[in-house]
């Protein structure tokens, strides 16, 4: 070969090997130039989509509000095995590079695509695939598009390192990448899959998450566990191999199995969701209107909120510093809530136990011999008809077919053609496929007893549990707040209270017999039933705690109606009243909302207390946006207060309420009512302790659906259960400050009764062996 020809040939050899390195840094030139990289501002300041954090007492995460579901934390808030993972898994040379390693290029090239060596990894340092979340792609990406977006990326990834600190490129990555299951970042999916914070996960969860990184689906741990444990260990043995964790230490991990918090779900489950959706429909209120009203009452208890209330139509009432609204879904609000998890838990878990164990069961058993179920055998045709017309026309089939352009007729035939569907049962995993009629599955669900409860603490009006209904999945309707249910009994301390305020004490004497009240003329009368008027006489006492109807109507009599609704306003109870007679005996439908909280007034010492949902709001810097407090006003003196304490204590003590204490075994000073309504549609119990106030309403849908016998269907088997199971939890628990040791102060000590020929006697606490039954 001739020197000439060598020459030429190293000539070409040159060109061909020099050639594509100056175009490539002549292309990223241009990129540079002409594509649109992110300034260092837009790197710090991303268009994310925060998510909104609903914050419980002790700090727990209840839930979020988001379209991506994301939070920010910083380099120091996430646990150093989270770090290291993830270089060990995506990055072992991260410490090295200056954003692209044209070593682990090479390797690509050369193992991955010539020997097809899979097990090399990708090329992409953390680096780039931070770059990366800055460009979304499409389904479909033609090669020049592609190669002109990995350009951008390497360029991204290079203005990057060479503006930040490893450490805020590695926390920035690990807040911008999807885990799955809707979890945007590191702080949403420890929370999501472990419930925790970054900074509290165990090595082993650590290399659970960024597993599955690579791949979120197929290493979902709760879709494709066995995949996922594989991914882990994998992840496990990359951090052996990087010697930050010792083989012992890998070896005794991988043999761990995955253990997810049960919280993992979407918004439909996990802890408060009836909290979560009545908090946002707070914050998004709008101003009220008159005509959005039926009850002038009504509209003027929201008119009042709107004005007193900053947390009711917050988001309204509230704008960002450029003047737009705040966004619940993607501002990285912080909301700080005074729910006690523990004690909402233990809410949830009382209704569950009493309806799915006891309560359903006794009901399915009745339902067996009824000749048209759910409803009661004698209940008309024509209501029957009415109330599945309305369960009809608000369903979600008749919304969605009317938007199709389907006819009336079209419509209502649809209603009885068996379909597949899936529905709630009480059996595990908590529902069943089937086939059925929606008009049967309209029966069918009709059948399930709703239930509401709401625990508020005296003096501050924080509510620490609010549980709306049996499972939100199935029941959305808030039965705490939105449902109103006629009250009961559970209305007979309000006009035992406007008696001790207009002078009567506990210890005045009643003759138990019929009452009859003139209504407006002496032709017109009204009567409550009440077959346990024996003629005897008894004081209030013995009135309050056996639930007289006999006794409340003298009370009644004595006192008027515009009085007792009177006294209902003082101790915070809004809406309509209608200031009928019949009211002594429960004639109101109330909200649990409102109930519980004028109770609370009692251990409160006779101060009305607003209730708190929200300490503090603060956007995603930390920066306090809202602060918020209590409102209060006295509405009862400290001597009506005290002696309706100590009478309500003789409901718990020997009365309607006695099963607290003989069936659920609990001590110390207890106080309450339960209520039962016409029909044993509704039932209820309201108690409270020194420490905490809680309220519970247990019924069905329809108030023609209910037990066929008191036994059952009264609120001391309906309701007062899950109080008392809700109660041996939260003092069986030792950490939430609420002991059977409280007691009622000195001052609202009130008078004791005694039977004939016995000398009053205050300090005894013990009414067992005085005048009941």
């Amino acid at each position: 070969m001739t020197d000439a020809r060598k020459k030429k040939i190293v000539k070409w050899f040159w060109i061909l090997l020099i050639t594509p390195v100056v175009a490539l840094f002549v292309l990223l030139g241009l990129v540079w130039a002409l594509a649109d990289i992110p300034s260092i501002e837009q790197l710090e300041n991303p268009d994310t989509k925060l998510a909104t954090q609903v914050i419980a007492e002790e700090g727990e995460i209840l839930t979020t509000y988001h379209i991506e579901n994301r939070t920010f934390v910083s380099y120091e808030e996430l646990a150093p095995s989270l770090v290291q993972a993830a270089v060990a898994t995506e990055d072992k040379r991260f410490y090295e590079h200056s954003g692209v390693d044209l070593q682990s290029l090479g390797r690509v090239l050369f193992k991955t695509l010539l020997s097809r060596d899979s097990s090399q990894g990708g090329g992409s340092t953390i680096t780039q695939q931070l770059a990366k979340t800055l460009y979304p792609r499409g389904e479909h990406v033609g090669k020049f598009k592609m190669i002109w977006i990995k350009l951008k990326e390497w360029i991204t990834a290079i203005k990057l390192e060479r503006n930040y600190t490893k450490e805020e490129i590695v926390d920035m990555y690990l807040n911008a990448i999807f885990f799955g299951s809707n979890s945007y970042g590191i702080s949403s999916a420890a929370n999501q899959f472990f419930g925790k914070k970054p900074i509290d996960l165990l090595t082993e969860e650590s290399a659970v998450l960024v597993g599955m990184v690579n791949k979120p689906t197929r290493y979902n741990p709760a879709i494709n566990p066995e995949s996922a444990l594989r991914r882990r260990n994998l992840v496990l043995d990359r951090m052996c191999g990087m010697k930050y964790i010792t083989r012992a230490q890998c070896d005794s991990m991988q043999a761990l199995p995955i253990v997810l918090h049960a919280r993992q779900g979407d918004r439909t489950t996990g802890v408060g969701p009836y909290f979560r959706d009545m908090l946002r429909r707070t914050m998004s209120a709008a101003k009220p209107r008159r005509n959005s009203y039926y009850f002038y009452e009504d509209y003027q208890v929201d008119s009042l909120l709107w004005a007193d209330d900053p947390l009711y139509g917050w988001l309204n009432k509230n704008s960002k510093s450029d003047g737009t609204p705040y966004d619940l879904d993607q501002d990285g609000l912080r909301i700080y809530t005074t729910i006690n998890y523990k004690m909402q838990r233990y809410a949830e878990e009382a209704i569950t136990e009493h309806l799915s164990k006891d309560l359903q069961p006794a009901f399915w058993k009745e339902l067996k011999y009824r000749r048209n179920p759910p409803f009661m055998a004698d209940t008309e045709k024509s209501v029957i008809e009415k109330n599945m017309q309305q369960a009809r026309r608000w369903s979600d089939r008749n919304r969605m077919m009317k938007a199709s352009g389907h006819t009336d007729a079209e419509i209502e035939a649809s209603f009885d053609v068996p379909v597949k569907m899936r529905v709630f049962t009480w059996e595990a995993p908590g529902y069943r496929d089937t086939t059925m009629t929606p008009n049967d599955s309209i029966r069918y669900y009709k059948s399930f007893f709703r239930a509401a409860f709401m625990a508020i603490e005296p003096g501050t009006g924080h509510v620490k549990a609010y549980v709306g209904g049996p499972d939100y999945r199935y029941f959305k309707y808030d039965n705490v707040r939105q449902g109103k249910r006629q009250v009961g009994s559970t209305i007979k301390p309000f006009l035992y209270t406007q008696a001790m305020e207009s002078g009567m004490t506990p210890c005045d004497p009643v003759l138990n017999s019929p009452v009859v009240i003139a209504i407006q003329t002496e032709d017109e009368t009204w009567s409550p039933q009440d077959e346990h008027a024996d003629g005897t006489m008894v004081d209030l006492t013995w009135g309050l705690a056996h639930s007289s109807n006999s006794v409340s109507a003298y009370l009644m009599k004595q006192l008027g109606a515009p009085s007792m609704v009177s006294m209902m306003r003082k101790m915070g109870i809004g809406g309509f009243i209608d200031p009928v007679v019949s009211l002594c005996v429960g004639a109101a439908d109330l909200s649990v909302y409102d109930m519980v909280t004028a109770y609370n007034t009692y251990p409160s010492g006779g101060v009305y207390t607003s209730p708190m949902f929200v300490t503090r709001i603060e956007d995603s810097d930390g920066n306090v946006l809202g602060q918020f407090s209590d409102r209060k006003r006295v509405a009862l003196s400290q001597r009506a207060t005290g002696e309706m304490i100590q009478m309500m204590r003789a409901v718990v003590d020997n009365g309607t309420g006695v099963r607290l204490r003989l069936k659920y075994g609990l001590t110390g000073e207890i106080a309450g009512k339960t209520g039962t309504t016409n029909d044993n549609s509704d039932g209820w119990f309201i108690g409270y302790t020194p420490a905490i106030t809680a309220g519970v309403w247990v019924g069905a849908e329809d108030r023609y659906v209910h037990f066929a016998n008191t036994n059952l269907g009264q609120g001391a088997n309906m309701a007062l259960p899950i109080w008392g199971l809700w109660m041996q939890k939260v003092l069986k628990d030792g950490t939430l400050g609420i002991s059977a040791e409280d007691v009622f102060p000195e001052s609202l000590k009130g008078v004791w009764c005694t039977p004939a020929g016995e000398e009053e006697t205050p300090e005894k606490t013990d009414l067992e062996n005085y005048y009941f039954e």
